[in-house]
C-alpha cells in the first residue's frame, strides 16, 4: 500500500463467485475497486454497490495500484496477463493471485512478472465465497516479505485471518493442494459411505450423525500423524497396519457385493498392503506418508 496517505485502489480480475465476493468486501470497505471479467454482464451488482467498471483489462489493471486475480485457473490467468498492453499497464504495480493452481505455476507466474517489472505475490482462499468479508474468511499467501507486509492492511480487508507462508512464490500454493486432496479424498470417502449405507437400507440423515463422530476423532489424529511422520516414529500401537487393512477389506468386499464401484478404497487397500509387504505391518498410518513420499 502506499506510504502517503492516498486510500488504496484494487482491481479485481475474474468476477466468479469468489472474485464478486472478493471485490464485493473492498468496494464495502470503502476501497476504490475497479472489476473486469472476460464475460460481460457479471459486474452489474458490483456496479450498484459502488464498484467501478472496466472495459478492458488493460484499463482495469491501470486503475489500481493493486491487481487482484481470482479466476479458474493460471492458463485463464495467462490468457489475460500476458499480454503486451496488459504488462505494460501493470508494470510497477503489483499483482495479488488468487487463482488455485500447482506451485510450478506460481512460480512461472513469479518470474514471469519479475522479468516484467512487476511485483507478485501468490494466494489461495481456503474458506467459501459466503465467507469472504467475515470472521470466517481464511487466506494463505507466500511471496516477498516486504510486498507482503505493505499489502496486508489492504488484503485484510477481506475478512478472517491471513498466514503468510515464507517468501517462496510457492508455497501457498503447495498448502493449498494438500489441503485440497484432504477435502477431496475426505468427500469421495463419505460419498462412498452414503452409497454403501443406502445399499443396506440406511438413510444419509441417519448415517449423518455417525459421520460427525467420525470426523470428530481426525483432528487429534492429524496432530499425531504430522508428528509421526514427522519425527519418523510412526507408531502402530493403538491401530497397526495389519488391522487396519482388514477393515478396508471388509468395506471393499460389501460395496461391491452391492455393485458399488470401489477403487478409491481398493487403492488405499493397496496401498497399506504394499506397506505391510515392506515390513512396516505394526506401524500406524504415518508410515503410508512415508512409502508414498519415497523415491
Amino acid at each position: 500500500m502506499s506510504t502517503n496517505h492516498t486510500p488504496p485502489t484494487v482491481t479485481v480480475l475474474g468476477l466468479g463467485p469468489m472474485g464478486r465476493a472478493l471485490a464485493g468486501a473492498f468496494t464495502d470497505a470503502g476501497v476504490r475497486t475497479t472489476v473486469w471479467n472476460r464475460t460481460p454482464g457479471r459486474d452489474a451488482a458490483l456496479l450498484a454497490r459502488g464498484a467501478v467498471g472496466a472495459a478492458t483489462a488493460e484499463e482495469a489493471v491501470a486503475a489500481s495500484e493493486l491487481t487482484v486475480v481470482c479466476v479458474v485457473d493460471y492458463d485463464a490467468s495467462d490468457a489475460v496477463l500476458r499480454r503486451a498492453e496488459v504488462e505494460a499497464a501493470l508494470k510497477g504495480r503489483t499483482v495479488v493471485s488468487l487463482t488455485a493452481d500447482s506451485p510450478d505455476r506460481a512460480r512461472s507466474a513469479a518470474a514471469w512478472a519479475a522479468e516484467h517489472g512487476i511485483g507478485y505475490l501468490d494466494g489461495a482462499v481456503m474458506t467459501p465465497a459466503p465467507s469472504i468479508g467475515t470472521p470466517a474468511a481464511v487466506l494463505i499467501h507466500s511471496g516477498p516479505a516486504d510486498l507482503y507486509e505493505r499489502y496486508a492492511p489492504v488484503l485484510a480487508l477481506l475478512g478472517g485471518t491471513h498466514t503468510h507462508l515464507g517468501e517462496e512464490i510457492g508455497r501457498a500454493a503447495a498448502f493449498d493442494l494438500a489441503l485440497l486432496d484432504i477435502f477431496w479424498t475426505a468427500t469421495a470417502g463419505y460419498a462412498h459411505a452414503l452409497a454403501l449405507a443406502g445399499a443396506e437400507g440406511i438413510s444419509g440423515r441417519e448415517l449423518a450423525p455417525f459421520a460427525r463422530g467420525i470426523g470428530a476423532i481426525l483432528p487429534p489424529l492429524f496432530t499425531q500423524f504430522a508428528e509421526e511422520f514427522d519425527s519418523g516414529g510412526h507408531s502402530g500401537a493403538t491401530n497397526p497396519l495389519t488391522s487396519a487393512v482388514s477393515s478396508m477389506a471388509h468395506v471393499v468386499h460389501t460395496a461391491e457385493s452391492h455393485g458399488i464401484e470401489s477403487g478409491v478404497m481398493r487403492a488405499a487397500e493397496g496401498l497399506v498392503r504394499r506397506t505391510i509387504a515392506l515390513g512396516h505391518g505394526g506401524d500406524g498410518a504415518s508410515r503410508l506418508a512415508e512409502v508414498l513420499g519415497r523415491r
